[in-house]
Order: C-alpha cells, then structure tokens, then sequence
C-alpha cells in the first residue's frame, strides 16, 4: 500500500483531500527532494505539482502520484478538486504558514479548508514508525558517521581546535557519501563540553581535556545521531566517575527499550541512576528523541511524554552529566523499537576512550 492511501485510512472520511506543501512531508511521500511543490492527494489517486526546475527530475523518480508541471497553481487545484468531486480539504496545520494558507482560502474560496491537527498529526504518525527500507537507509547514516568518528580519532591531539574536529568530521561524511549533514556539528573540548549545544569555536585541546563530539550524516533523506566524548590523555578521577555513570545510566535505559514503554519511563531509567549518584540537577535536558527524515522528530523520551513507544520507532538514548566551568559527559546511541527490545544501531565502542 502506497503511503497516500495509507494515510487516508487515518483521518476523517470528511476529508475529500490533502494538501501537503512542506519539503519535508512532500518528499516522504513521494520521493521527490525539492525545495517548491505541492502534493495533492485523494483517496484513489496522488498528484505533484511542481515548477519547470524540478520536473524533469520529477518525472524520472517521483513515486506514488501523477506528476504535474505547474503553470497556475490555484487553477490547477481547482481543476483536480473538482474532478474528484472534493470539497473539504486538509491542511498540515503545523507546517503550512499563515501567509499559504491565506492564499489558498482566497484563491479557493468555494472549497473548505480543514485547520485541525489531524492531518499533521496522522503525517507524523506514518513518519514514527519505520519501515524496512527506512531503517535500511538510517543505518547507512550510521555507518557514514562512524567511518567518520574513526577518522577523527586520528586527528584528535593537543593543539588542535574545536573548529578544526568538527570540520574534520563534516569533511569525512561528506566524503564518505553523506547527502548532508544531520545538524551543524558539535565539538567542544574542555570546560566547554559542560554546555550540551556549545558552538565549536577555536579554543584548543589541551592534554587532559574531554571532548565532546554530537554529530551524524543524512542518507537519501534520512538522518544519523550519535554522541562520543573522549579524553586526550589521562582523566582525572571525577572525569572517571562521571563518565562512568552516563555509561551506567544509558545501559540501564538501553536494556529497557522495547514496545509498550512510555517515553517518560524510559527516561526515568536513565535520570534515576544519575540522581542516584547525586547528579540529577547536572541532566537537564530529555534522554531522547525520534529519528527519521528530520534530526528531532516524534517520539520524545521524556520525563512529560506519556507517548507508548511501538516496533520500528526509532529513538536516541542519550543522558549527560554537565558541570559548568569544569567539564560534561554524553554518550548517545540510538536504536530501533522492536517487540522485547531494541536493535542498536550504534555500532562504535562507549567505553572511555583516552588518545
């Protein structure tokens, strides 16, 4: 079942039609990467509206719907809408801006525009959930961004900045494949690795220094996580004992993946082994996030999220002890939901390395 009809089963039959004009969600369902289009969908067929610059493209690997190029957009609504005899129209309420949706009420007046989350809301539904391809594809991310750690690991040493780190690791996705990068890389190194989104900037590593590395590759649309924080020469003890405890806390939380557990109780796992040792005011941010087309997507663990987690989900675990002015520690993999646990797809090693 193609993913248009797969998303009909799952809003209203009052809907007639969906429109879907955010980059994201257009090439989710139909392949198509592009920065303009719009996706309009009934329930027997698809169709992708898109200009001159993308239709050849368009017409080579879009997938499930009828390619359009467009000429009038409104008026090529129109003319569909009423072929297919379609009068309520859904729109994805958390993407569409005010100034699109304007547009289409005024172009489109005789039509009604539905406004509720329930599209948006049955988008991010389909997206949670991961099918084989799409796990396929985010382990290939994976494997970009360790060929990339592993290259790291040989440039890391005292002298080098932070800026330096993260360039090398941009430099090795790319060149290992990478369509892009996950996000704007992190490196840190000293008392700088205690602010969990720090800019890399040019302060240097220094012998004894943690660095703190968050980075990951997109493969053809989807994305890679992953944390690793290193020590270039010997730690200190409380380096030690701290390090030590993320890796207990992350274990505790990995062991207890599986479906049927909420994203708060999965954090719990984590934070209460972190409290334990006295550092629970030093975690202060979620344990993880969902993983796909976007960087953060559904489902959150968190200590507020009451979301079950389900087969195919795929989450970050990622705790961290931070101390401002001294040094932080996050270890974060991330993993596949299956029945009775988890599939890691963080395959590089946790235990403290020391350069």
């Amino acid at each position: 079942m193609n993913k248009i009809k797969k998303l009909f089963e799952g809003i209203s039959e009052e809907t007639d039609a969906v429109l879907i004009t955010s980059d994201i969600n257009r090439r989710y369902f139909t392949g198509m990467k592009s920065s303009a289009g719009t996706v309009l969908g009934f329930r027997d067929k698809a169709y992708l509206i898109i200009d001159f610059r993308y239709i050849e493209k368009a017409r080579a690997c879009a997938e499930n719907c009828e390619v359009i190029e467009q000429k009038d957009l409104f008026g090529q609504v129109r003319e569909l809408l009423n072929v297919h005899n379609a009068r309520n129209v859904a729109v994805e309420a958390m993407e569409i801006t005010l100034h699109q949706l304007h547009l289409f009420e005024k172009k489109l007046h005789e039509f009604n525009f539905i406004k509720t989350d329930e599209l948006s809301n049955t988008i991010y539904d389909l997206r949670t959930v991961k099918s084989s391809a799409e796990i396929e594809k985010i382990k290939k991310a994976q494997e970009i961004a360790e060929h990339a750690f592993d290259e790291v690991l040989k440039f890391i040493k005292p002298g080098v900045t932070e800026r330096e780190i993260a360039l090398v690791l941009d430099n090795a996705m790319l060149s290992a494949g990478a369509e892009a990068l996950s996000f704007e890389t992190i490196a840190l190194t000293g008392k700088n690795t205690s602010m969990p989104h720090g800019v890399p900037g040019e302060d240097r590593v220094k012998k004894g220094d943690f660095v703190l590395m968050d980075f990951g590759a997109v493969y053809d649309g989807y994305h890679s996580d992953m944390t690793r924080t290193v020590c270039v020469g010997e730690p200190d003890a409380e380096m030690k004992e701290v390090y030590s405890i993320v890796l207990a806390a992350q274990a505790k939380a990995l062991k207890a993946v599986r479906s049927g557990i909420t994203g708060s109780e999965l954090d719990r796992k984590a934070r209460s082994v972190i409290e334990e040792y006295g550092y629970g005011d030093n975690f202060g941010h979620s344990l993880g996030h969902g993983v796909g087309m976007e960087i953060h997507e559904f489902p959150n663990a968190s200590a507020k999220s009451e979301r079950v987690l389900k087969e195919n989900m795929v989450v970050t675990v990622e705790p961290g002890i931070y101390l401002p002015g001294k040094f932080g520690v996050r270890i974060e993999d991330f993993v596949v939901v299956t029945e009775n646990s988890c599939e890691n797809l963080t395959k590089c090693p946790k235990n403290l390395i020391i350069l």
